[in-house]
């Protein structure tokens, strides 16, 4: 019978029962390597040798805690032909078979647990870790062999920090890499300072999952919590971040319920270890010592069965140091070991123990197993229920970007498609109504084809709106980009299309009444048509240009991550579309200049043109308030549109309403007025009361006149005013000819001949007098001058008494001799007194009767003010 006694450095482990009575070894012994307390390794290499050299002969080596003493023992044992077993040296070095290959241990290794890591990545679906490793080579070691074994799994390492004293800067740059799930490999005592780090650094909660070793001291944050309180970190503070980490480690004993080898389940086993260890310390370590003796009875079992099946008729005592044949045989036994222990199945893979490992998760400052995986098996176990996340589901390995197409608001793009809706309709009226009133003289005299284009232009505007407010959400990417350029097309063509024919009226009056040459001038609306067709051409060949040389694309521009407003552990990426190309900038630059002449062109226009008395021709005062409306819009609009660039609904908003109010209030001021005016007094707007347009011009310092000229679509109106002005002239005329009849009358000695000139005569010279008056023909308004010189005056004589005509020539002052002369006499001195009142000579002139080219103190000077009736 073998009586095993084992001795460690503080610990003494209870012997197995008499159940080992079947394995009777004469004259061998299984040596039980001794370690020293300080994990000397020249000590326990002495030990090692004098056992060696002094004992018996020893078929196998059970022990070894320390790792570097283990280290070395195991890598000299293929000298002795000996099989180590440890139930305690969980180093990763020792798994190098290469260098120890007569090495076994019942413990797992601690790279054990990164397949049980990799089978938890898994099973929550986290595809992104990070690693933070104390610089220590135990540490390091299983930090490289998890990143081999997490290789081609798809899952990726992000980022890999180490530290050797303050692990904050380590934590920092894991944030920044915006790591969620970090895998640690540091011991209890920088375990605080990690978790103080991640308190600062906001690295706990329902965003992050911390996954550290299992392996610390029971409630081993109380042990280090005064060094935490060194680095300025409470109690609180790492208990709240230290909430809900998963420690990682191998399982001490089964929780199964099942009948080991020894006949007994893992928790009887349990409860009689509890009651043999004499209040000595619980180790971890004691149910793989337990498991590790019946592991050495098993081989040492099969190796004799081995030997008795054999030819060779060899015996196990037969062993010596330098027997390979049995140090083999003794190997192959160890590796075929397959056994229930109280740790579980006991299973080697290449002298590692394919063990079960645990995880617990820290939950209300305690540690809580929640489940359990299976090396042999591949599986995992997560008990129900147990393990908790601080969310509402497990953490994200990452920050889930949501890449989101900021939209144009549906209610919003009906609210103003309905007011856009509004706008077409209210310039349908008003199209109607121009068509409708094409041949009143209101209408007529405003051009109606002009009009009509202005109507045009602003409907070309509405629409545009409509494009505008289609984004990804209602259209297709390639639509999206064909729209880019249709709806730029649109709105400058209706821009120019209003504003030009607006322009093209105010010029055609500007033409007009600016004529300083006097002469008559007709202005076809053909004429406005091909003005109106240049402007358009203009912008077709920036358009044209534009779009062959740099045409533009849908782009789309990222911004800064958002909160998920639902509170959702992800992170949105507004994306935005544009209608951008290379060169946007000079495009826009130059389109903006034209536009920005056409408006300058029209305030001039309706500068000069602002004394135009006639409301139905002159626009100029509502063309200057929408040129103001429109400009002051325009550049509101667009510095506020690009501010609000990465806001469509605002942007979306601020466009349309700009556009609807300066299509809906140009409109407005071009037919609203007239619309009223045709309803209340249709006649007021064609009539004009004064025909007179100044303009100071200084030109050798002199002031020049200011015409009057037809115009063709007010002739009628004019005719009008210039026969009410010639009436009253005439009216004048009399009475000055009656003034001038009794002064010539006194001139005589025969009052008698009075009467005779009053009654015969009167008209005679009535007609004579209007040499000065211009009157207007039917058939053309040409002025003729009614000379009364050229008419036979026989005619009128012949109508007198014949007692009248016997008389001397000589004696009768009525005679036609005697009248020419008197005639000639009493014209001049009329032209020179009368006819300045009219528009005649100036009145300063004191020779009427010597030419004005006489001399320079008689010339006439040029009047300075006169009015020239004529007609059409």
């Amino acid at each position: 019978v073998l009586l095993l006694r084992l001795r460690f450095p503080s610990q003494v482990f209870p012997l197995p029962e008499p159940s080992l009575a079947f394995l009777a070894v004469p004259t061998a012994w299984i040596c039980l390597c001794p370690t020293a307390p300080a994990c000397d390794n020249a000590k326990g290499l002495k030990a090692f040798y004098d056992a060696i050299k002094y004992g018996p002969n020893h078929l196998m080596v059970f022990g070894g805690v320390c790792p570097s003493v283990t280290s070395i023992i195991a890598e000299s044992l293929q000298g002795w032909n000996l099989v180590q077993l440890s139930f305690a040296a969980t180093t990763p070095v020792l798994a190098d078979k290469k260098k120890y290959p007569y090495f076994f241990r019942t413990v797992p290794s601690d790279n054990a647990v990164n397949p049980a890591i990799l089978k938890l990545l898994k099973h929550y679906q986290w595809k992104r870790v990070g690693t933070l490793t104390q610089d220590v080579q135990r540490f390091s070691e299983v930090r490289n062999d998890l990143t081999g074994v997490l290789y081609g799994e798809d899952i990726e390492i992000s980022d890999t920090e180490s530290f050797s004293n303050d692990p904050c800067t380590s934590v920092k740059k894991l944030k920044g890499n915006d790591v969620r799930i970090i895998l640690g490999q540091f011991d209890q005592n920088m375990a605080a300072k990690v978790f103080c780090c991640a308190y600062e650094e906001n690295m706990y909660g329902s965003k992050y999952q911390w996954i550290i070793p299992g392996w610390y001291e029971p409630s081993w944050w109380e042990q280090v919590h005064t060094e935490a309180n060194s680095s300025r970190c409470l109690r609180k503070n790492l208990l709240a971040a230290m909430e809900g980490y998963i420690g990682v480690d191998f399982e001490p004993l089964s929780s199964k319920q099942i009948k080991t080898i020894s006949g007994k389940t893992p928790q009887q086993y349990e409860s009689e270890y509890n009651n043999k260890r004499s209040g000595v310390g619980p180790s971890k370590f004691h149910g793989y010592a337990y498991d590790g003796i019946w592991v050495i009875a098993k081989t040492l079992q099969r190796a004799m069965e081995t030997l008795h099946a054999s030819s060779r008729h060899q015996r196990i005592q037969d062993f010596n140091y330098t027997d390979h044949t049995l140090g083999r045989i003794i190997l192959n036994a160890m590796n075929e070991t397959n056994f229930f222990g109280v740790t579980g199945q006991v299973v080697f893979r290449n002298g590692e123990r394919m063990g079960t490992i645990k995880f617990t998760q820290f939950q209300d400052s305690r540690e809580v197993k929640v489940g359990e995986y299976n090396a042999v098996a591949d599986t995992l176990e997560i008990i129900n229920d147990t393990i908790r996340f601080q969310g509402s589901e497990p953490p994200k390995d990452k920050t889930i970007i949501l890449e989101q197409l900021r939209k144009i608001s549906l209610p919003l793009y009906s609210i103003l498609s309905a007011l856009t809706i509004l706008g077409m309709i209210m310039a349908s009226a008003f199209l109607f109504f121009n068509i409708k009133n094409r041949n009143q003289k209101l209408i007529k005299m405003s051009s109606p084809y002009m009009n009509n284009l202005i109507i045009l232009g602003g409907m070309l505007s509405y629409a545009s709106i409509f494009l505008f407010g289609l984004d990804g959400s209602f259209v297709s990417e390639k639509t999206f980009e064909t729209l880019c350029t249709v709806r730029t097309w649109i709105l400058t063509v209706g821009y120019t299309t209003a504003f030009g024919a607006m322009f093209a009226k105010t010029w055609r009056v500007h033409a007009i009444f600016k004529n300083v040459k006097m002469k008559k001038k007709i202005i076809k609306d053909q004429k406005l048509l091909v003005i109106v067709g240049g402007m358009l051409l203009i912008d077709l060949c920036i358009l044209i240009c534009w779009q062959a040389v740099d045409p533009l694309r849908r782009t789309v521009e990222k911004y800064s991550m958002e909160p998920d407003p639902a509170g959702r552990d992800i992170s949105i990426r507004p994306l935005l579309e544009h209608c951008e190309n290379t060169h946007m900038t000079i495009w826009l630059g130059i389109v903006y200049a034209y536009k920005g002449l056409l408006m300058l062109f029209g305030c001039f226009l309706a500068w000069e043109t602002r004394n135009v008395s006639i409301p139905a021709l002159n626009d100029s005062k509502y063309i200057g308030m929408s040129v103001y409306n429109v400009g002051i819009m325009c550049i509101i609009g667009a510095a506020v549109s690009f501010l609000t660039r990465d806001q469509p609904n605002v942007q979306f908003c601020i466009v349309a309403l700009v556009i609807i109010f300066c299509s809906t209030i140009t409109l407005c001021l071009v037919f609203v007025p007239k619309l009223i005016t045709l309803r209340t007094n249709p006649d007021a707007a064609t009539q004009n009361r004064r025909f007179q347009f100044t303009q100071n011009q200084k030109k050798e310092d002199s002031k020049t006149s200011t015409s009057v000229t037809s115009v063709n679509q007010a002739s009628t109106s004019r005719l009008e005013g210039l026969q009410s002005e010639n009436h009253r002239l005439r009216m004048k005329i009399t009475e000055l000819d009656k003034d001038l009849e009794e002064v010539t009358m006194q001139l005589q000695d025969t009052p008698e001949k009075t009467t005779y000139i009053k009654q015969n005569h009167y008209q005679e010279l009535n007609d004579i007098l209007n040499l000065g008056n211009f009157t207007e023909s039917t058939d053309g308004g040409k002025a003729i001058l009614k000379n009364h010189l050229d008419q036979n005056p026989q005619l009128q004589w012949n109508t007198t008494e014949p007692s009248r005509t016997c008389k001397d020539p000589i004696e009768d002052i009525n005679s036609p001799e005697h009248i020419q002369r008197r005639l000639s006499l009493q014209l001049p001195i009329l032209h020179h007194a009368y006819l300045p009142s009219i528009g005649g000579v100036d009145a300063s002139c004191v020779s009427p009767c010597v030419s004005p080219t006489a001399s320079p103190r008689h010339r006439h000077v040029p009047p300075s003010f006169r009015v020239m009736v004529s007609g059409l």
